[in-house]
C-alpha cells in the first residue's frame, strides 16, 4: 500500500472534543450513546527512552510537529487510542493533547519513568516507595486530568515479572494504585481510572490479576483495587490461531471479570514480516465478551523491529514501513461500526472476589493483602495536591497540515499530509478519514491518525514469548529497559 496524498485542512480554531469514557462494571462505555468502546491502539513512544529527556524538557507528547505528524498517520491506519510510557508532567502538552484530541484519539499515560526516583523498583520495592516519587505520579495526574482524551493511567508496567518479584512487590504496587486513585478521587472532575499493565507470564499472570482486582476487606469503595486491568502479550505469533496462541486461555482465566482487560501490548515479530492475523480474532465474538481491544507494540522501530513507522532523528521524517500496510490492511477487514456499536451486557455485573490467600495458587507469590501505609508526607499530598499544580487544557491549532516529509514504503513522498479535526464526540476507525486501494493508492482523500511508542520505554521479562536478544537489558526500576 502506497499512500500519496491526504486530505488538506486548514484554518481550524479549537477543534471538538471526544467524548470522555467511563468505566461500567467490565466495559469501557461511552456515556453519551451507551455503547462499549473498543481500544483500538499502538503504543507510542518515539525515540524509546532517548525521547523521554528530562533536562531537556522533552517527552513524546511536547513537540506539536511531531504529534502532527504522528497523529495524521495514525488517523489514516484507524487507531483510537495510544499508550505513552514516559510524560514529563512539568512540560506543556496542551497542542499534542489538543491534536490527539481533534483526531479523534486517546491517550493512556503511565505516570511512572525508567529514571531513578521515577518509578517503584521491582528489586526492594518498599525503599522506592516515597513521598517524592508519589508526589511526582500526582503531577501527572494534574498535567492530564483536564484533556477530554485522557483514558486511563497505568499505575506500573511489568512491574512483577517473575516469582521472585510476586513475592515481594505486589502488596506496594497496590498501595501505588490506592494512592493514585485517592488522588484522583479528590482532586479531578471526573472519574479517571487507574490500572495496572502486566508481563504475559503465564506462570504469574492470574496470580497478578487476582492480587489486584479482588476486593480488599476495609477498603471503602475499593480505593486499592484495579479499575481496570492490561498486559503486555505476545503468544500470537505469525499466522497463528486462538488455541495454538493460547488465546483460548486467556479468555478462561479472565471470564467473570469485574473490571475493563485490554492487551496493553501485542504484536509477536518472530517471524517477521508480521502477518497482524491476531486482529480479527481480538474484535471478533471470541475475545469481545472479555476483552476490550488493544494496543499494537509499537508505531516507531526501534533496534527490536517493532515499528510500523521509521522516523529521522535529524530531521523528524518519517516512512511507512511494511508493518504499517499489513496492520491497515487487517483494520479493514472489519466493521467497527458494528464493533464500536454493541451495547454492555444485560446480565449482574460479575462482582470481584474476596482477597483471600486462596486466590493465589503459585508457591512463592504474595498471598498477604495487608498493604504499607502511605510514607510520611504523601497524605497531606494527597489531601491538598501537588505544589506547584501542572495543569493542561485544549488549546486552538490553526493549521493542521503536516510539515515534515513523510514517504511511502517504496519512498515516494506523500502530498498534503494532515490531520482531519473530527466533529464533536466523534472517534476515529479505520475508514473515518480515508480510503486506500490494495494496491497501496490513495484516493486523494485521506488524513491520517495513529500512535506510537518505542521498546526502549517498555519493559520486558525473559518468560515473556519474544527473543531475549530483542529484548535488550532490564533494568530493575520498573521493569523498564533502558
Amino acid at each position: 500500500m502506497l499512500l500519496h496524498s491526504a486530505l488538506l485542512a486548514l484554518g481550524a480554531t479549537l477543534a471538538a472534543a471526544v467524548q470522555p469514557l467511563e468505566v461500567k462494571d467490565q466495559y469501557f462505555v461511552n456515556p453519551k450513546t451507551g455503547n462499549r468502546f473498543q481500544i483500538v491502539g499502538v503504543a507510542y513512544q518515539p525515540g524509546g527512552s532517548a525521547g523521554y529527556d528530562k533536562a531537556k524538557g522533552r517527552d513524546p507528547l511536547s513537540d506539536p510537529t511531531i504529534c502532527l505528524r504522528d497523529a495524521a498517520l495514525l488517523q489514516m491506519l484507524g487507531v483510537n487510542t495510544i499508550r505513552v510510557y514516559n510524560v514529563n508532567p512539568d512540560v506543556n502538552h496542551d497542542e499534542c493533547a489538543s491534536i490527539f484530541n481533534a483526531a479523534g484519539m486517546y491517550m493512556i499515560l503511565d505516570v511512572n519513568s525508567p529514571l531513578v526516583g521515577e518509578s517503584l523498583t521491582s528489586d526492594k520495592p518498599w525503599e522506592s516507595y516515597y513521598a517524592a516519587y508519589l508526589n511526582r505520579t500526582f503531577a501527572v495526574v494534574e498535567a492530564f486530568k483536564n484533556y477530554p482524551n485522557t483514558l486511563a493511567f497505568f499505575s506500573g508496567n511489568e512491574v512483577i515479572n517473575n516469582v521472585e518479584t510476586g513475592a515481594t512487590v505486589p502488596p506496594y504496587m497496590r498501595a501505588v494504585t490506592r494512592d493514585i486513585k485517592n488522588y484522583v478521587k479528590k482532586h479531578t472532575s471526573r472519574p479517571i481510572p487507574v490500572g495496572y499493565s502486566a508481563a504475559d507470564v503465564r506462570s504469574i499472570l492470574f496470580d497478578t490479576y487476582h492480587y489486584f482486582q479482588c476486593a480488599l476487606e476495609g477498603d471503602d469503595d475499593n480505593m486499592s483495587m484495579g479499575d481496570i486491568f492490561a498486559l503486555n502479550s505476545y503468544s500470537w505469533c505469525g499466522d497463528s490461531n486462538f488455541h495454538e496462541a493460547s488465546y483460548d486461555q486467556l479468555v478462561s482465566g479472565f471470564t467473570g471479570n469485574s473490571v475493563p482487560i485490554f492487551f496493553s501490548e501485542y504484536g509477536c515479530n518472530t517471524p517477521s514480516p508480521r502477518v497482524f492475523t491476531e486482529v480479527p480474532t481480538i474484535y471478533g465474538p471470541q475475545m469481545t465478551g472479555v476483552f476490550s481491544g488493544g494496543l499494537v507494540y509499537e508505531y516507531t522501530e526501534e533496534p527490536n523491529n517493532y515499528g510500523l513507522v521509521n522516523m529521522s532523528s535529524t530531521d523528524d521524517s518519517a516512512i511507512l514501513l511494511g508493518d504499517f500496510v499489513t496492520l491497515h490492511k487487517q483494520y479493514a477487514k472489519l466493521n467497527f461500526t458494528e464493533i464500536q456499536g454493541q451495547k454492555p451486557g444485560s446480565s449482574s455485573a460479575s462482582k470481584p472476589p474476596v482477597c483471600s490467600s486462596k486466590l493465589i495458587t503459585t508457591a512463592g507469590f504474595n498471598n498477604n493483602f495487608t498493604l504499607p501505609s502511605p510514607p510520611p508526607g504523601a497524605q497531606d499530598i494527597i489531601d491538598h495536591g501537588v505544589k506547584p499544580t501542572p495543569s493542561g487544557k485544549l488549546v486552538d491549532i490553526k493549521d493542521w497540515t503536516v510539515k515534515v516529509t513523510v514517504k511511502n514504503v517504496d519512498g515516494s513522498v506523500i502530498t498534503n499530509l494532515a490531520v482531519k479535526p473530527l466533529g464533536d464526540d466523534d472517534i476515529n476507525h479505520p475508514g473515518t478519514v480515508t480510503d486506500v486501494t490494495d494496491n497501496g493508492t490513495s484516493t486523494g482523500t485521506s488524513t491520517a491518525a495513529a500512535a506510537t511508542t518505542s521498546e526502549d520505554a517498555a519493559p520486558r521479562s525473559a518468560a515473556v514469548v519474544l527473543p531475549a536478544v530483542a529484548m535488550g537489558a532490564l533494568a530493575v526500576v520498573a521493569g523498564y529497559a533502558i
